[in-house]
């Protein structure tokens, strides 16, 4: 069922820029992680680009630190790994965080408003309805991926 929210043309922007990454860009620039939310509208509330995230030694505790119990909210997440088969991939996530013991009605809202969101990022590689921190652990974010996945975002897995 969809709610009617709409996307802001903002976030459209934003996402466009993240899926076209140019040789020429400045890597320090690069959007990494947006945080979204529902105000009338699916606006962004934060953007964190690569220099943000410099002195971040884990990026997966810095985005489950986003993830506040009390309010759900989209993100859009760069991520980058490590395969067995092919070294290093870069692919962009579209997450849903709507905690189990969030308010309910935020997390209806969020449920009913994704449909708005994925028009909006047709082609990113994974949409993911996260409701539990855990799921944000490296390894079990990594299963997820499909991939035979070594390392998340520079740090190896337990499994490896």
């Amino acid at each position: 069922m969809a709610s009617g929210v709409q996307v802001a043309d903002e976030v459209k922007q934003i996402f466009n820029v993240m899926k076209v990454v140019k040789n020429d860009d400045d890597e320090k620039e690069r959007i990494r992680i947006v945080k979204l939310w529902i105000d009338g509208e699916i606006k962004v509330e934060n953007i964190y680009r690569e220099k943000d995230l410099e002195g971040v030694d884990n990026v997966f505790k810095f985005i489950k630190d986003l993830m506040r119990p009390d309010q759900s909210r989209y993100f859009l997440y760069d991520c980058h790994f490590d395969t067995k088969e092919s070294g290093r991939k870069e692919e962009l996530i579209f997450m849903m965080w709507a905690p189990d013991n969030g308010p309910m009605k935020s997390r209806m809202q969020y449920a009913s408003s994704k449909s708005a969101m994925c028009r909006v990022v047709q082609g990113v590689k994974h949409i993911f309805e996260i409701h539990d921190v855990e799921d944000m652990e490296p390894d079990s974010f990594a299963e997820r991926l499909k991939h035979n996945v070594l390392k998340m975002e520079g740090h190896p897995l337990r499994g490896n």
